[in-house]
């Protein structure tokens, strides 16, 4: 599927629920509250631009790239998200009011409970504020909880073939970080301090990671070269790597001194214990033209009698990982849905395997929810982690 196919088949429905929510919430929340000219005319304004602003905000970014525009950016992605969070606890009080207003006039005649004009209004009127509050107050945590660095989520994992010497062996995963035009160099250096602390035995970083081309975006990206690790620091691509310049972006992060898997794999530990650590490239690098996900040749190497484990940015053909006999597959992509209710929707598609460890057959995939954020910089029903997984012989 052609790139440009994919992105308005995300785009389109995006753009019309967006389109559908301020249609909403002017008619909820200002026309059907005041009769008064200037007010619904400066809400026509705020909604129309901050629509418009909204659906084309990238082009923005891209024809004045400046720290005006930037700061702008981020204030239109945040106007997305609390435009729908307002529409869903609006639509959600609308429809409660609806289903009370049944339940309570169920056995009486309708003719027999005459409305009273100013109870309808101000029961409106309340319910409103109440549906406006909650939708901030979802907003403001969601915001929060974003740019609030991540937690460590640890989760002990029993790998086969394991060698007893590597027993409690740390590996620290991080996915989904998303630098770009809001999340830059603070972000980053927060992060690998709190990587750093946890005094890992291996970093993996799968996919992911930019939004945008290595001359706009080193300087925030490196700072992860100074992310340290006893057994190194290793990178899989991911698919807005491959949007933002795969192959620019594998270079500079070799001279970071991060080993990039690309299809390929390392043996982690000593001739006394180790284990095989491999890495594919993006599922959908095919789609925009690049050779990409290449299983066989990750896996050549790879002995069947020892404990292995593959890095892939998606968890996207792990049955067939499964019946190759890799122990652990390690995955990101999804976040977890990352906003209520995409969090149910992404459950909906992903299953098990939207987010933390499942299991097919012998071999097992841990999914991260990810750093970072897409879009609306927000975080809500799926926080942001740093996942520190600790091997033991399974």
């Amino acid at each position: 599927m052609p790139r440009w196919l994919s992105f308005l088949l995300w785009f389109v429905p995006i753009l019309t629920l967006l389109g559908v929510a301020h249609v909403y919430l002017y008619r909820r929340l200002i026309r059907d509250m005041t009769a008064h000219r200037g007010l619904r005319r400066g809400a026509q304004v705020l909604l129309v631009s901050g629509f418009v602003g909204a659906a084309g905000f990238r082009s923005f970014g891209v024809w004045f790239p400046t720290e005006g525009v930037r700061l702008v950016g981020i204030g239109l992605l945040t106007w997305m998200g609390l435009v729908m969070y307002l529409f869903f606890c609006t639509l959600a009080v609308e429809l409660a009011q609806r289903v009370a207003s049944r339940a309570v006039r169920g056995p009486v005649p309708p003719a027999s409970l005459p409305p009273s004009p100013e109870r309808r209004a101000v029961l409106t009127g309340g319910l409103a504020v109440g549906a406006g509050v909650a939708g901030v107050g979802l907003s403001g945590f969601g915001a929060w909880r974003a740019f609030h660095p991540p937690d460590v989520r640890d989760t002990p994992v029993r790998l086969p073939r394991l060698p007893r010497a590597l027993d409690g062996f740390s590996l620290v995963q991080l996915t989904d970080i998303h630098v770009g035009d809001v999340l830059q160099r603070h972000f980053v250096d927060e992060l690998v301090a709190r990587t750093n602390a946890l005094k890992p035995d291996v970093i993996v970083i799968t996919g992911d990671l930019v939004d945008g081309p290595v001359s706009r975006l080193g300087p925030y990206v490196a700072g992860f070269g100074a992310l340290a690790a006893r057994h190194g620091v290793f990178f899989v691509t991911g698919n807005h790597d491959y949007y933002s310049g795969a192959t620019s972006w594998v270079a500079f992060l070799e001279r970071l001194g991060i080993t990039v898997l690309r299809n390929r794999a390392v043996s982690i530990g000593d001739t006394g214990a180790s284990f095989s650590l491999a890495g594919v490239d993006d599922w959908s690098a095919f789609r925009m033209g690049e050779p990409g996900y290449d299983l066989d040749a990750a896996l050549r190497e790879v002995s069947p009698d020892r404990a292995s484990v593959l890095l892939a940015h998606q968890p996207s053909n792990f049955d067939e990982v499964a019946r190759r006999g890799v122990g652990l597959q390690i995955s990101g992509h999804t976040h977890g849905g990352q906003m209520f209710p995409g969090n149910l929707v992404a459950g909906a598609i992903w299953g098990s395997r939207n987010a933390g460890l499942s299991r097919t057959g012998d071999s097992q995939l841990y999914v991260s929810r990810g750093c970072g954020f897409v879009g609306p910089p927000m975080r809500v029903g799926a926080p942001p982690e740093i996942a520190r997984l600790v091997l033991m012989p399974g």
